[in-house]
């Protein structure tokens, strides 16, 4: 008897020692800005950009982007600075180095951190974005202001070329 008591009590004492497993069930991610590019003549029509390929300023090419061809993309935005510069180079002719059209878009923010728990930590959100560019193939960017980055379910920008 005294055996089984202290197996219940073992038990007992090692289920109230455990801690509760953190995990993170939210979506903590600091969002992305998600582009869509569109037709400059029919301006509801997607349109993608002949072997597309996007670094920052100072980076390497970002690998998910290097010569393909996409009607959308989703970039990071650099949370420890107020600015983010990125090349898009576009080859929609014949892919050869003299007739690629290289535009620069510069994106300027200002970041906020936004505790989410203690399981997921902190994410980053952007407020007051602008968008200005070289104009090299981009005809037009809309808008050319935001309040708010704080998701990647849907295109934040449309360019049209």
């Amino acid at each position: 008897m005294r055996k089984v008591i202290v197996f219940l009590g073992f038990i007992i004492l090692v289920n109230i020692s455990c801690e509760k497993d953190d995990f993170c069930l939210q979506n903590p991610v600091t969002p992305n800005l998600v582009i869509r590019f569109y037709d400059d003549i029919n301006r509801n029509t997607k349109k993608q950009v002949k072997k597309l390929s996007i670094w920052a300023e100072n980076k390497d090419t970002l690998a998910l982007y290097t010569s393909v061809n996409q009607d959308s993309i989703a970039i990071p935005l650099n949370s420890s600075d107020t600015k983010t510069i990125y090349h898009l180079k576009m080859n929609d002719s014949d892919g050869k180095i003299i007739n690629n059209k290289i535009e620069t878009l510069t994106i300027e923010y200002n970041p906020t951190e936004i505790y989410v728990s203690r399981s997921c930590g902190y994410k980053v959100i952007f407020n007051n974005i602008t968008f200005s560019s070289t104009n090299t193939w981009f005809k037009e960017i809309t808008p050319t202001t935001l309040t708010t980055i704080d998701h990647q379910n849907s295109a934040h920008v449309q360019i049209y070329h």
